[in-house]
């Protein structure tokens, strides 16, 4: 989905264009009149363009959604995908935002839960076909297919947009154990979903005490210390890792009263003293750089730390 202007909203400026290009002139009343219609009509505009938007946001969402709750993953990665996009054009403006926001009020369009409930859920023996007497039966019998890799990498980042976008995604992600679910997957999936896996980890945690509390409590930080320390794991996941515990320490816990309190000691303790020193200087970085800069300071000082590790 791709949030366009509507062709009707340019009558306004090139009215206005047009009549600069005539030269025409009014007088004081007509000038006050022109302006006082301008508005209200600036303002009818605003509002028509706004419920527009807001209307291809929730139609989008509900077409996406549709497909995210369906019995074969191939559907569902359709689903995750059109959200994806979605999620992409929605973060363009902080209007769009807000639109978004308040469409996440309204439990049918509550991305989060469903794929928490689909491309999340665990397989259970239901679902596992162990007979052929579905055949002779008269009811048919409903079949889900597992998730996918591709499916898992897709919810993850779907994931990591929704509560980047809506700080409140993040509650409804505690809901749903999301820690222990993402642990869950850090731990037994391969490096597609690893990767995904942790930037989503990042935006649940920020700004949320709760599910910080959690990471603690699910010995999070030993996890991704072993993955960074192994070397026969793909080094741009070790990478990853790098980045994860700089942002982890230096932005998600980087806050007074800090619910994971004994963070530095754990890397401390799980790196040595001279790779946990570097984490926490170079966690620092970046406070007034633009974006494309910061993203760049992030990626040396992620290289840096592994660099750290492999020395000692």
């Amino acid at each position: 989905m791709y949030l366009k202007k509507a062709l009707w909203s340019e009558g306004l400026s090139a009215a206005a264009a047009k009549k600069q290009q005539t030269g025409t002139s009014s007088s004081p009343q007509e000038l006050e009149t022109e302006m006082a219609a301008a508005t209200a009509v600036g303002e009818l505009v605003n509002s028509l363009s706004k419920q527009r938007v807001y209307r291809e946001i929730t139609l989008g969402l509900r077409s996406g959604l549709c497909d995210a709750r369906a019995e074969f993953s191939f559907l569902r990665v359709r689903g995750l995908r059109s959200l994806l996009k979605i999620l992409r054009s929605v973060a363009q403006s902080d209007s769009t935002i807000h639109l978004f926001s308040h469409s996440q009020s309204q439990p049918d369009l509550q991305v989060v839960p469903v794929i928490f409930q689909h491309s999340f859920r665990e397989e259970s023996m239901e679902d596992r076909v162990t007979s052929l007497d579905h055949i002779f039966s008269v009811d048919p019998m409903k079949i889900t297919s597992p998730s996918t890799d591709a499916e898992i990498a897709l919810a993850l980042r779907v994931l990591e947009g929704c509560c980047l976008l809506h700080c409140e995604s993040t509650i409804l992600a505690h809901q749903y154990k999301a820690i222990q679910v993402l642990m869950n997957i850090l731990s037994t999936r391969g490096e597609l979903e690893q990767g995904a896996c942790l930037d989503a980890l990042v935006s649940i945690m920020l700004d949320s005490s709760s599910n910080q509390m959690d990471f603690e409590a699910c010995n999070g930080i030993e996890e991704v210390a072993e993955l960074i320390q192994d070397k026969q794991v793909d080094e741009n996941l070790r990478l990853k890792c790098g980045e994860f515990l700089l942002l982890l320490i230096g932005h998600v816990n980087g806050r007074e009263r800090a619910p994971m309190a004994t963070i530095h000691e754990d890397v401390r303790r799980l790196l040595g003293e001279k790779s946990a020193s570097l984490i926490w200087a170079a966690s620092q970085f970046g406070s007034t750089l633009d974006p494309a800069e910061r993203l760049t300071a992030l990626h040396i000082q992620a290289r840096r730390v592994l660099e750290s590790l492999d020395l000692y």
